[in-house]
């Protein structure tokens, strides 16, 4: 059917455009989580106060699914980009001006979570573009721009951020940062636009077209184990919402955070996201995404277990911002893979609502087990869970590859 497959506007997005596209949605991310944790604990907010507050703007992406069908079934995604870019652009204008106080921490935490809600919508119809406009054999490297974006965008955006912060004012920062994301308005030019259903199509029709095509996604293994993975913790990073708040633990200055976790972080990462997409194209999704999910668990190991010094803060943040760029990139990968056509930008906004699950859960986790056994504990725990879930994952991947249950030598 022409709706299940839509029909683009222009004949193809090319794989770097999702790297500009996905940049607003990284500079709101990298100010929370970046910018934020770091001046909260210098006002005295302790670490797992500072992480819950996160944990919160970072719950925004868990109901990206409630309004995924808006990009498929009413605007164009190119619509929708754009309301989201003008709202979160403005968000996190708003939220620099609050007082970082801890009689406002009501406030703060509601204000985050109303800036991350409002830049979802950026990347709520990113999915159904890279689904519908790029080709199969191209789709790993347009995640790995799209990821590169969205860390780069973290990095570089939350570490101008504290620079700005802590050399100028808060309340700049987040006027600059804001004007920054609403440029990247530009690279629409280069994108292909997706319409799912005409005009006239009547709401029974539209929705009969949702109904069947998320039915139809939960009924088939391969899809249905993503759908579970992404909940998990593999390679979910959540470290990087932390590292700015932690920094005390290793003797880090504020400069050297502003750095490693910004600009540095953003660029690392990003070299990590485009070399994954490349890897997933080359050796297959699977072995992309269970291998950096054990190589960010051994990195998290290794900086749990020897000494706590500047150096080993700046070189060890480093080397994980790369292997968690590399890993969302497979990640991505392996959801658009999984997501096939039709409504896409809602099945992906599904997957991207399971994904952030862990992003929560574990930024609140290790803010906790910082706060009650140190920064060792906290890094083990992260490690721990990531490997355990990478085993239970290759088991079953196993059994549906050997039971027949889907065709999957092509998916491998």
């Amino acid at each position: 059917m022409e709706q299940n497959e839509g029909r683009a506007i222009r004949q193809s997005t090319p794989p770097f455009a999702f790297f500009f596209l996905v940049l607003p949605y990284g500079i709101s991310s990298g100010f929370v989580s970046i910018t934020l944790p770091f001046f909260l604990t210098k006002a005295g907010f302790s670490v797992a106060a500072a992480g819950a507050i996160v944990a919160v703007g970072v719950s925004a992406n868990l109901w990206l699914f409630l309004w995924g069908p808006l990009a498929d079934l009413t605007l164009t995604p190119k619509r929708w980009y754009l309301v989201g870019l003008t709202t979160g652009a403005g968000a996190i204008i708003v939220l620099s001006l609050i007082p970082f106080q801890q009689s406002a921490a009501a406030i703060l935490t509601i204000m985050v979570f109303v800036s991350q809600i409002a830049t979802t919508l950026v990347v709520l119809p990113l999915g159904g573009m890279m689904a519908h406009t790029v080709a199969d054999e191209q789709k790993g490297r347009a995640a790995g721009w799209y990821q590169a974006g969205n860390l780069g965008g973290n990095g570089v955006g939350g570490g101008a951020g504290v620079w700005l912060g802590a050399h100028m004012s808060k309340e700049l920062a987040g006027s600059v940062l804001g004007c920054a994301m609403l440029l990247s308005a530009i690279a629409l030019y280069f994108a292909s636009d997706v319409r799912i259903v005409s005009a006239g199509e009547s709401f029974r029709s539209r929705m009969r077209l949702l109904g069947h095509d998320l039915l139809a996604m939960v009924r088939m293994a391969i899809p249905l184990l993503t759908i579970v993975l992404v909940a998990s913790p593999i390679g979910a990073g959540a470290m990087n919402n932390l590292w700015s708040a932690v920094a005390d633990d290793w003797h880090a200055s504020a400069d050297v955070v502003a750095l490693v976790t910004g600009v540095l972080n953003g660029i690392v990462a990003a070299v990590g996201c485009v070399l994954g997409g490349w890897i997933v194209d080359r050796f297959g999704r699977w072995w992309a995404y269970f291998g950096f999910g054990l190589a960010l668990a051994f990195v998290a190991i290794v900086m749990a277990g020897i000494a706590r010094t500047a150096l080993v803060y700046e070189i060890g943040v480093l080397i994980y911002a790369f292997v968690v760029g590399a890993g969302y990139a497979s990640y991505s990968a392996m959801v658009v893979h999984a997501i096939g056509k039709g409504v896409a930008s809602t099945k992906y906004a599904f997957c991207q609502s399971l994904g952030n699950l862990p992003v929560v859960y574990m930024t609140a986790l290790n803010g906790y087990v910082h706060d009650r056994f140190g920064p060792s504990w906290m890094l083990m725990t992260e490690a721990l869970a990531g490997i355990a879930c990478v085993i239970v994952g290759l088991l079953v991947l196993r059994v549906i590859q050997t039971g027949g249950t889907t065709a999957v030598s092509s998916q491998n």
